[in-house]
């Protein structure tokens, strides 16, 4: 899983094994280790209690909760991105969860067997 940051908007970007992790186990989540022993952790976490996307931050811990409904289709289906724009105090959030396409030009270093296919492959144009 990827955590995007620019700015005041986060997007996360699953793998095809995360997505079938989030249906089945109904989380997923990735830790990234710093120096001196801090850890950053970011989960998705399906939810039946609610309404539309929400995310929280505490302790290290960025918690995205989807409601169930919305994973089971997001998941379940060809749908591509599900998204909401929240307000915070001075301006706007945008949530974003995404599915993650291989890139049409592979590069050095990247392994992205577990990735979506690219709806542009054989196209050529380059991009991910």
């Amino acid at each position: 899983m990827k955590l995007r940051i620019k700015g005041n908007a986060l997007r996360l970007r699953l793998t095809q094994g995360e997505i079938r992790a989030l249906a089945e186990r109904g989380k997923v989540e990735s830790r990234t280790e710093f120096p001196g022993g801090t850890t950053l952790v970011y989960r998705l976490r399906m939810d039946n209690e609610t309404q539309d996307i929400s995310v929280s931050y505490k302790d290290n811990l960025i918690e995205f909760t989807l409601p169930a409904a919305h994973a089971e289709r997001w998941c379940g289906t060809d749908q591509v991105t599900v998204s909401v724009a929240r307000d915070v105090p001075g301006g706007t959030l945008l949530l974003v969860l995404e599915k993650d396409f291989a890139c049409l030009v592979p590069r050095d270093g990247e392994d992205e067997s577990d990735h979506f296919p690219h709806p542009g492959a054989g196209q050529g144009s380059g991009r991910c």
